[in-house]
């Protein structure tokens, strides 16, 4: 019934934020990763927004998604740039690769897609025997500001061919006990008042107290954790409206 990350919601992605738009993620990323002489992991790739930045500027980096439209898309950007990486079509929680990373990142809240605790630390402790000995993992994580049940927007784009997508969504769950909502997306793609395609979305977002994340780390091993508020280093986070960097290392020892 739902797609998951389908060709419109790439489309939209691709449109609303393009190769070179930046939340302040790009340059800070390249900034913590300037240094790691091995290879790098982003999970939750999509169409290459943060990836293909990184790779321009020398860091060897592989990409892990679950959605093929945003795979296709980002192949196609690498290849329009003349540039290659390793692109994998997998979970966020138990996906399978060969190599060890000196670095796993996860930039802009992607890890709260992952629904239940159960399954985030599953991920967090796959994350943690894909890193080499003192390897980082950086994430990002927010809090949501808006928990009205039926919250629903409606928004549109034009493409360059003429088309306009609209996208309707309407949010159907609202946990705050459990730290989780969900909405539906609705994207309807129209020409000249003809209905060219549609497609609906389930949209889960969990979220994380600053404690709680900071423990679910430690439980998996991680050492060394440190938090940056808005992409700025060693930014101490101060409300819950900022958007908060994760940083942790997998032991020495392991």
């Amino acid at each position: 019934m739902y797609s998951l990350y389908g060709e419109l919601c790439t489309e939209v992605y691709d449109l609303s934020k393009p190769l070179g738009f930046s939340f302040g993620d790009v340059e800070y990323y390249k900034e913590r990763l300037k240094d790691v002489k091995g290879k790098v992991l982003e999970v939750g790739c999509g169409s290459g927004r943060v990836l293909i930045p990184l790779l321009q500027a020398g860091i060897d980096i592989d990409g892990v998604d679950n959605s093929a439209a945003m795979l296709d898309s980002c192949k196609k950007h690498l290849e329009g740039l003349g540039l290659a990486a390793k692109l994998v079509e997998d979970e966020m929680h138990n996906f399978s690769l060969t190599d060890l990373y000196e670095a796993i990142i996860i930039p802009a809240g992607s890890f709260q897609l992952v629904e239940g605790r159960e399954q985030a630390n599953a991920a967090l402790r796959h994350f943690y025997s894909y890193l080499k000995p003192g390897g980082r993992l950086i994430l990002d994580l927010f809090i949501p500001t808006n928990f009205e049940a039926n919250h629903a927007t409606t928004r549109s784009w034009d493409t360059p061919n003429n088309e306009v997508i609209i996208l309707e969504e309407r949010r159907t769950e609202c946990n705050l006990l459990e730290q989780r909502m969900v909405s539906i997306l609705r994207y309807e793609k129209w020409m000249e008042g003809q209905l060219l395609q549609t497609e609906l979305q389930r949209f889960p977002l969990s979220w994380y107290g600053n404690y709680e994340f900071e423990l679910m780390l430690e439980q998996q091993g991680f050492e060394e954790i440190t938090k940056s508020a808005d992409y700025k280093w060693m930014n101490t986070p101060a409300t819950a409206d900022q958007m908060i960097t994760y940083e942790a290392k997998k032991s020495l020892m392991d």
